[in-house]
């Protein structure tokens, strides 16, 4: 039902086997000295400009051995994993034709994620990384042989295999919040701290490459042989996962630190929650998940309310508006190459969030289906510039010591923000439909999250945090918008 974390995984093991790069790319630090004061915490790290960290001239990283094989697996268990998640969103709109019940599926798959999200960066940050991914991997591909067999079963009331669903994605996001942290943590340990930006924007890459190639299949299969051939190729897909993280070599937790659980989170909470750099970011990742995330779990319906299609027509439209997410987002992971070196992440982030909203509120309001799927390929474009770097310059801020626990943080906020955000549009949608039509109503739906996103986008540009490049903040900070979006105080002299 999921092999990797959120939206867009981070997939990772060491990589001490490539000539150039024998032990992590950031060590662990020193563990503090035990002392009834507790320690200052650790300043972070600034992230370096946004086109030097994603130009780099290290060159190509997947020439890093264990990063390319966990990258290949990671991809072909995405592939599965999109094609579940369209069977089981097609199969609940299908039995209900009901926002409200896709909202509790995306809830029962991110709510347990948002109460056990910080349990999973504890024990990422304590126990065997690999170890961990490992045990996860094979108990979501338990998960998804079960969602095979549930649907097999013929049941008496239409929407009996729903609650099964439910039910199901609920364990889902369970072990989901175990196995999530386990993937950011061993990211930095893969590729040097130099690479870490590439490779985490190669992960989304190949996350949206899957995105394209999963719905594309499962469109073109369901509508011939159902979705259980959908839900067995994901559960297969989990293999191959296994099998090359268990090839990586041995990831080690890092020294204890002395403390309690409550302890260490309340160290990484004051690290995220009070510093500007690390808070900025954070809001710029939950932003994202609350007003964009829900989209991909209404387009079921938006299609068949909005397109006037009906359930078999609809199901392929489905895929192919995903798909060109995909590619809109894969084209936009190879344009980042084009971002000067000089141009900061202060400034790219708040850019793709305001057109992040901008692009899924053009997508909302166009009513042909050929305008709404260009549409998405430019909402692809800013998902990935967004996304990505938000969490790659988390990433860079993070101390290793905890990093599993400020990322578990971010991800329970985020998952929770999806499950928060889902609900509200549902609850909109229904009431705008009876108020108004089933089009116009989950149209406004979609622009009830995305219109305030990219207004927030717009504030972020104009109280910008120089801070998270490392950059001190200017006496007189200039509030315009296109001086947000142009830099032009980082232009070269």
């Amino acid at each position: 039902m999921g092999s990797q974390s959120g939206p867009d995984p981070d997939p990772a093991a060491p990589d001490q086997h490539t000539a150039r790069h024998t032990e992590p790319a950031t060590p662990p630090a020193a563990p503090p000295a035990a002392s009834a004061v507790v320690p200052a915490l650790p300043t972070p790290e600034p992230a370096s400009s946004a086109g030097a960290n994603i130009r780099g001239g290290e060159g190509w990283v997947l020439r890093h051995a264990h990063f390319r094989n966990v990258w290949l697996a990671a991809c072909v268990s995405n592939c599965g994993n999109w094609m579940e998640s369209f069977g089981m969103q097609n199969i609940v709109a299908d039995r209900t034709g009901s926002l409200v019940a896709l909202a509790w599926l995306t809830a029962a798959q991110n709510v347990p994620i948002f109460l056990f999200g910080l349990l999973g960066g504890v024990l990422a940050d304590r126990v065997n990384r690999r170890t961990l991914l490992v045990v996860t991997q094979g108990l979501l591909m338990l998960v998804s042989a079960g969602v095979t067999a549930v649907s097999l079963v013929e049941f008496d009331e239409p929407d009996g295999v729903v609650w099964w669903l439910i039910a199901l994605g609920a364990i889902n996001g369970t072990v989901m919040a175990l196995n999530t942290p386990a993937w950011q943590v061993l990211t930095p340990r893969l590729v040097p701290r130099a690479e870490l930006t590439k490779a985490i924007t190669l992960n989304g890459i190949q996350f949206n490459l899957a995105r394209v190639i999963g719905p594309m299949l499962a469109g073109a299969l369901m509508p011939r042989f159902g979705p259980t051939p959908l839900f067995v190729v994901n559960t297969l897909s989990f293999l191959g996962v296994m099998i090359v993280v268990m090839r990586t070599p041995d990831s080690p937790a890092p020294p204890s630190s002395g403390r309690s659980a409550w302890g260490e989170i309340a160290e990484a909470g004051r690290f995220l929650f009070f510093r500007r750099a690390t808070l900025a970011v954070f809001l710029a990742i939950l932003l994202v998940n609350l007003m964009a995330g829900p989209l991909v779990r209404i387009l079921p319906l938006f299609v068949h309310d909005v397109y006037g299609l009906d359930q078999t027509r609809a199901k392929p439209v489905v895929g192919q508006l995903l798909a060109m997410l995909g590619v809109g987002a894969v084209g936009g992971g190879f344009l980042l190459r084009l971002v000067p070196r000089w141009y900061p992440r202060h400034h790219l982030i708040p850019t793709a969030v305001s057109g992040l909203g901008l692009a899924i509120t053009l997508f909302a309001v166009l009513p042909e289906q050929w305008a709404g799927t260009a549409a998405m390929g430019l909402v692809g474009v800013f998902w990935i510039w967004g996304f990505n770097q938000s969490w790659a310059t988390l990433q860079h801020l993070s101390p290793d010591r905890m990093r599993g626990r400020v990322m578990a943080i971010a991800t329970m906020a985020g998952f929770g923000a999806i499950a928060l955000g889902a609900a509200a549009s549902a609850r909109a949608g229904e009431w705008l439909k009876d108020l108004l039509d089933d089009q116009l109503g989950t149209q406004l739906a979609v622009v009830c999250l995305s219109l305030p996103l990219m207004l927030a986008g717009v504030v972020m540009l104009l109280f910008r945090v120089p801070e998270i490049d490392g950059m001190p903040r200017p006496a007189r900070p200039t509030r315009s918008l296109i001086d947000g979006v142009l830099a032009r105080e980082h232009w070269p002299k």
